[in-house]
């Protein structure tokens, strides 16, 4: 045997029969991710019991030490997931994600902690915290590509975060203002038939909220409004913001926009009246005088007060005059 040979088994024997633990900062521990352990701290905040854990994370929180909270209470969670101790965990890393500033995490979290534990005692505290990271969302404030590099600003995921506010607790006191928000988001998106179904919902939902009500179909008439300005003006669309505009003065005749909603109603009617002026000239033009006279009709109908009803009703009896020749 060589002697390169004989000082290669020294050296096996040395570690073999003297083990030691290398300094490793980084620790990977499966479900929790990497992790930074100070040289001779590994394992120094672990605990026996769910009890003892507990306390190292909410003493860490309390501390400032976030790092040290979030890693003690998945700890909690990962080894006594069914113990009483899981709920306050799972609340304590959500609430480590929220203050380092990873909403998008922290309400992720915080939906598991609601899923898991629908009985805890601060449940409404927590529907508040998601509430209000959604907030931050429809604000404009940018989702994370990998939960990591901040990438684009989605309604979908906003709207998303706000209807599971909702289903968590749909007759909370902060569901009616998530519902609403439903529809703001959907209508940051330009999806107005989207919004006005969220704000239907609100308003046949909550409709002993008054407050809430009102919003609601006040802002599904205004959805309304919106989408049949789009394009080409939607006649029917139109007719429907005009319904809905009525049913809100009727409901809440002492509210504050009932003026506003009297207003875009007249607005709606006169432009009613407006496109059917157009389609009855189409109509008169190529020699079609029923169809022409429907539709000047119409224009009184919508509107005997617009700028077009006049002369719909001089092309009216004019129509008739000929439609009477016509048949003799």
């Amino acid at each position: 045997m060589n002697r390169r040979s004989i000082r290669l088994l020294l050296i096996v024997f040395c570690l073999l029969a003297f083990p030691y633990r290398s300094p490793a900062p980084f620790i990977y521990t499966p479900g929790e991710g990497w992790t930074y352990e100070p040289v001779g701290g590994v394992g120094k905040w672990q605990r026996p019991r769910a009890k003892d854990q507990l306390d190292i994370a909410q003493a860490a929180f309390d501390k400032a030490d976030y790092g040290l909270a979030l890693k003690a209470a998945r700890r909690v969670v990962r080894i006594w997931p069914l113990s009483d101790y899981a709920p306050r965990a799972q609340y304590l890393v959500g609430r480590c994600f929220e203050v380092k500033g990873n909403d998008e995490k922290a309400f992720k979290e915080y939906q598991k902690l609601l899923e898991k534990h629908p009985k805890m005692l601060n449940y409404e505290e927590v529907l508040r915290r998601q509430f209000h990271i959604a907030e931050k969302y429809l604000a404009g404030k940018w989702f994370r590509l990998w939960g990591v590099i901040p990438f684009f600003p989605s309604m979908e995921k906003t709207s998303d975060m706000f209807d599971k506010v909702v289903k968590n607790g749909p007759y909370s006191d902060i569901a009616p203002h998530a519902q609403l928000r439903v529809g703001v988001a959907r209508e940051k998106q330009k999806n107005y038939p989207l919004a006005v179904k969220a704000y239907e919902l609100a308003a046949d939902r909550y409709h002993d909220r008054p407050n809430i009500a009102a919003d609601a179909l006040f802002r599904a008439a205004l959805a309304y409004n919106k989408q049949a300005q789009t394009a080409d003006y939607d006649q029917s669309t139109a007719g429907q913001a005009i319904a809905t505009f009525t049913d809100f003065m009727t409901l809440y005749p002492d509210d504050k926009r009932v003026p506003q909603a009297q207003k875009i109603i007249t607005a709606l009617k006169s432009e009613q009246a407006r496109g059917n002026f157009q389609i009855a000239k189409f109509y008169e033009k190529r020699k079609r005088w029923n169809g022409a006279l429907v539709y000047y009709n119409e224009v009184l109908v919508q509107d005997p007060n617009s700028p077009y009803a006049n002369e719909a009703r001089l092309r009216i009896d004019e129509l008739k005059k000929r439609t009477l020749q016509a048949s003799k």
